[in-house]
């Protein structure tokens, strides 16, 4: 029996009495062969969610099976791309069918025409595993990449092709299997994006993910294959956050999805992408970045597809052994698509109209992140930044919620804080990190002994000045006793100086781990020696007159980060005050 289709609901569309559809089949619709994705079926009917705009189909028109799941195109030319929610390159698109996508297009996900300098590293006789490397080639100048058996294929090397330039669909290596069969290796290879990739196994957490913001790597740092939400209320700087740790992150690879955000945000991170430069290698810092740009005016099932098409990208380069972060901007347009589909099927809505599945569909994101060591036994690491829109900076919203049920580090965006101009708006009593205890050896034998204890009294401070604060809006700071006057003041110094952080300024907009430390312990050392002084009876106003809190909060600009020597004139200067004081 033709397929045809039956109802048209936005892009929702249905085909009657048939069975030749499997469940998460990629289908094509209608006369111009639009995208889509089979996701119910019973005896009387087979409803698929449809990628791009259905405003042309009409009841009666064709839908072809293809046999095979939404994939994605993996292999080298992914780096210094831009595509849209399904994978299809937006460059290419653009030259063909000009600034908005045309129903239908089709444009192969890589340049297949494109050749590129290979070198065979393997020979005839060899035996290749699932994973194994058999052909690398330079991408960018920053990233090599490794062209893999694909998973659940091995067998024997019966032949190759000598080193030189080739396409990627060019066979380079034939392998047979334990049954006898033949199979051309070829540079690309295609991956279902809704399945995770197989691993060997799944490592502990043992290394931070270095931003070289403070806030992030001492208050609330996440580890190398973790997980992170940035909730916030609209203006708080989720974007903005989320831009700084692409940038600084210490990622080998950057996976950027514009989900359901708007064109002009992506615009920005594109022009600004293409600027900036990498500080580890003075390479543009595209050379190890893909974009995925699903804005909020683009057709809402390709939003949800986005996501899992980042993550497999992700996994992929992990495979090779590098360690990649995701920054997926942001889940909750992506929870909105899909609530909007699971209204189209007319499903019992849950809480606030989102499906009952929601919990599951996050946790199926954020669970594919981890520490691996992968089939062909390299090491690498996904990680997952994923930012939060609630409403009304209503954090107990269900996205929000269900997330913090699934991630390990959240950074809380506060309103206030933002519109005090102090970035990142991250607030410090909201905020958590359960990654400080697996962190404490690297952070021991790689920062300092003493860089958890120091992180714990700032902490302390912080927290006392919270505790402070309560009393001080009902009867005022002047009733309070110098020592917690002087907490007070020292949390100040902290906030300001510590907390409080440029991303305009050459040596604040980055900060590495021991200035980090220095700093804290520059701020401590102030805090103990006028503890002190205060309960010998020294007047609070007496130190204060001293002007340090004013010199520490500005040490951070005027301290360069490759001169962290000039802290022990600090030291010294603190000493020599307080002494004149006490005497």
């Amino acid at each position: 029996m033709e397929n045809v289709l039956y109802s048209v609901n936005g892009p929702v569309v249905t085909v009657r009495g048939t069975r030749d559809f499997s469940m998460l089949e990629m289908v094509y619709i209608g006369e111009k062969r639009l995208t889509g994705e089979v996701i119910s079926m019973d005896d009387e009917r087979t409803t698929i969610q449809v990628y791009e705009n259905t405003t042309s189909l009409s009841p009666g028109e064709p839908v072809y099976p293809t046999g095979a799941p939404v994939s994605a195109t993996l292999g080298p030319g992914l780096l210094q791309n831009i595509f849209d929610g399904i994978g299809r390159p937006l460059r290419a698109i653009a030259e063909r069918s000009g600034a908005f996508i045309a129903a239908g297009v089709s444009v192969p996900s890589l340049d297949e025409t494109k050749k590129w300098p290979v070198k065979i590293t393997v020979k005839p006789g060899d035996t290749l595993s699932p994973g194994s490397v058999f052909a690398t080639t330079r991408e960018t100048a920053l990233i090599e990449h490794r062209s893999m058996v694909p998973p659940h294929l091995s067998g024997e090397v019966i032949s190759v092709r000598p080193d030189g330039d080739y396409t990627i669909t060019e066979p380079l290596v034939t392998l047979r299997d334990a049954a006898g069969k033949e199979h051309p290796l070829t540079l690309m290879q295609h991956w279902p994006i809704r399945d995770p990739r197989p691993v060997r196994s799944r490592l502990p957490i043992s290394m931070p993910l270095l931003t070289g913001q403070r806030i992030v790597d001492t208050m609330f740092p996440i580890a190398k294959g973790g997980t992170a939400a940035i909730p916030g209320g609209f203006g708080t700087g989720k974007t903005m956050t989320q831009h700084q740790l692409a940038k600084w992150c210490d990622a080998d690879i950057i996976v950027y999805i514009g989900c359901g955000e708007r064109g002009n945000e992506m615009t920005q991170v594109l022009e600004e992408f293409g600027e900036l430069i990498d500080p580890k290698s003075g390479q543009p810092l595209t050379a190890r970045t893909v974009l995925i740009a699903n804005t909020s005016n683009m057709p809402v099932a390709a939003r949800e597809a986005s996501i899992y098409t980042g993550i497999t990208i992700a996994e992929y380069y992990r495979d090779m052994g590098y360690h990649v972060a995701i920054m997926a901007d942001s889940t909750s347009r992506w929870a909105e698509a899909l609530r909007e589909i699971s209204g189209r099927l007319e499903e019992m809505p849950a809480e606030e109209g989102f499906p009952a599945y929601l919990p599951s569909r996050i946790s199926q994101f954020y669970e594919r992140a981890g520490y691996m060591q992968t089939l062909c036994g390299e090491y690498g690491s996904v990680s997952i930044i994923g930012a939060v829109s609630p409403q009304g900076a209503d954090f107990s919203e269900p996205v929000t919620q269900n997330t913090k049920r699934f991630v390990r580090c959240f950074w809380a965006l506060d309103k206030s804080l933002a519109y005090a101009r102090h970035y990142p708006a991250i607030n410090w009593n909201s905020s958590y990190s359960e990654y400080v205890e697996e962190l404490e050896n690297w952070y021991k034998n790689n920062v300092g002994r003493k860089f958890l204890q120091y992180r714990q009294e700032i902490s302390t401070i912080l927290a006392e000045e919270s505790r402070l604060m309560d009393i001080v809006k009902l009867i005022g700071e002047d009733v309070l006793p110098d020592d917690q006057k002087l907490t007070m003041e020292m949390a100040r110094v902290v906030r300001i100086g510590f907390l409080q952080q440029n991303a305009f300024h050459a040596d604040d907009t980055y900060v590495p781990l021991d200035k980090q430390l220095k700093m804290m312990r520059c701020i401590l050392h102030l805090y103990h020696k006028a503890a002190a002084l205060v309960q010998m009876g020294v007047p609070l106003s007496a130190i204060s007159a001293t002007g340090l809190s004013d010199k520490l909060i500005k040490m951070k600009y005027d301290i360069p980060n490759s001169r962290p020597e000039l802290f022990d004139q600090y030291y010294q200067d603190i000493d020599d005050a307080l002494a004149g004081i006490s005497s």
